[in-house]
This record gives C-alpha cells, structure tokens and sequence, in this order.
C-alpha cells in the first residue's frame, strides 16, 4: 500500500551558467512548470515550489502551483527544504521527496519509487536512487559520483573516485570495467523523513561533504543511512548549461 509523501521543488533563481534558469521557457512553458506537471503527476499527496524569488513566485500561481517564498541564503536545496518543513510544520515522520527545479522531464515513476522505498525501510532516514555503470570512462569521471551499498540496499559510501577500487585489474588495465563488480552512478533524487531534514541543518557541514563536496556524506557521517535502489525507469540528464536548455527544448518541442 502507497504511503502518502509530499514533493518539494527547490527552484532558485540565482545560476552561474543559466542565469534565471527556471524560468527560461520550454515548448512555450517556464521550466519549473514542466518540472511541477512531471510531480503532480506522481501519487505525491502535495507538492510544491520553494523559492527565493518573487519573479518565480508569480510564474508558479499564474499556472496553478502551490508555492513557498523562503530565505535566499540558503546553500542547498536541502536547506530549502529544511525551511519547508518548519513552515508546514511537518510531523518527524512526514516523507519528503526533493524534485530537483532543472528536471523537466523527470519520470513520475522514479518520484513514486524513492518515497515508496523510503516508507519500506524504517531503518533508513533518506532514500535515493542509481543506475548501472557500464563504462571505464564514467567510472574515472568525477562529476559521476559512485555509489555503493550492503546486501540490504543501504549506502555505505558516495565518492566522486572509483568505487570500489579494483587493485588488480586496474594495476593492468582501466579501459574495461572488471567483470562481476556491479559499478552504480549516483541518480541525484532523494526522499527524506522530515526529522532528518531538521537534524541535516542543524549538523552543519562536515570535512568528509566538503572534500568530495557531496553533502549526502553528512547523513553517512552522523551514522543516518541512507536507502539505495536503481531506478525503475531512466532519468534524463536535466538542465545545468545553455547547451543542456538546447537540448530539451529540442525534446519538447522547443
């Protein structure tokens, strides 16, 4: 039986390489609209935009959204979500799904598969998703982040290095992956308990998020775990660049 979660969007305004990103249009439509259709049409009970901006504020009730205003001085979209969950005054043991404001084409089905996953397993405060890594090039990229995890699904490390490390095989060779060794990328969508997101702001960053700088590692380092499936459907890459707005505009029909 489905649990009921609530999906939060982070959108902020702010971007180095797309300036004004949630807003730049899509087939006609604000970005972060496209992105919100994709999540009310997952069984979220709720969801809604959390930004720091006026101008998204508008964008979002002129199509319908539910929206939030909240502090610009936030550092992550996790932090937003902290504040969200102070504002609606949610029970520690709310599900929260982080919908990240660059997917537009997000599957509605990997937003149902983290909140479910996460309802499953008690034992862990967070969920998040992978996929199967199938080349030497990914692996040796460190903008792919590694996942790995126990025999019960749990993470036991993230890093932007191989991981694992395959001593005997890459002494002799790194342009094949070795056979038998299930190499995951990290798929960045996360679903939370809302006591966690609470405990996450308070913690502050640490040395291990900082050095990799994958503020995941915060939960792993304050002894949280965190859930990890491959996703049930692929997850287009979103949008970072101009080049990536190309792209999907493309997709969707400019």
């Amino acid at each position: 039986m489905s649990v009921p979660f609530l999906v939060v969007i982070p959108a902020r305004f702010a971007s180095s390489r797309l300036p004004g990103k949630p807003l730049q249009l899509i087939a006609g439509k604000p970005m972060i609209e496209h992105v919100w259709r994709q999540a009310t049409s997952s069984s979220a009970s709720r969801v809604l935009v959390a930004t720091d901006d006026a101008r998204i504020v508008q964008a979002c009730e002129a199509f319908g959204a539910e929206v939030l205003l909240t502090r610009p001085d936030h550092e992550s979209g996790t932090d937003r979500l902290a504040e969200v969950a102070d504002q609606l005054a949610l029970p520690d043991d709310a599900i929260v799904v982080n919908v990240q404001g660059d997917e537009p084409m997000i599957p509605p089905a990997v937003i149902d598969q983290v909140a479910q996953n996460l309802a499953s397993n008690p034992q862990a405060a967070i969920a998040t998703l992978a996929e199967p890594l199938r080349e030497a090039e990914s692996l040796f990229n460190p903008n792919v982040v590694k996942v790995l995890s126990d025999k019960a699904g749990l993470a036991l490390a993230f890093s932007r290095a191989p991981l694992p490390w395959a001593r005997d095989q890459f002494a002799a060779d790194r342009d094949c992956l070795p056979e038998g060794v299930p190499y995951r990328r990290h798929i960045g969508i996360y679903a939370y308990r809302a006591r966690l997101l609470r405990q996450f702001v308070a913690w502050g960053s640490c040395w291990l998020e900082e050095t990799e700088r994958l503020e995941q590692l915060r939960a792993l380092w304050h002894g949280e775990r965190i859930h990890v499936a491959d996703a049930v459907s692929p997850l287009p890459a979103g949008v970072d660049t101009p080049e990536d707005l190309e792209r999907v505009r493309r997709l969707l029909g400019h």
